[in-house]
């Protein structure tokens, strides 16, 4: 069965598009463009989830907030 994660991507100053996962504690990647990067958190994912080898406790996404301090 397919797992579904959610996958939080930002872009650096340098023009990286950066990917993260919050379900997976380290599981981030980088690449120049959005094909390469979503290829990459896959991989990342994956690779995540065999060195876990456990279930993942699930977290239910709520959404992203801005906040101007």
């Amino acid at each position: 069965m397919a797992k579904v994660f959610n996958v939080i991507i930002e872009r650096d100053s340098e023009g990286y598009y950066i990917a993260s996962v919050p379900e997976l504690r380290g599981c981030h990647t980088q690449a120049k463009s959005l094909d390469t990067l979503m290829k990459r958190i896959r991989e990342a994912i994956k690779l995540c989830l065999e060195v876990e080898g456990k279930e993942i406790p699930r977290q239910e996404f709520i959404g992203v907030q801005r906040v101007r301090v």
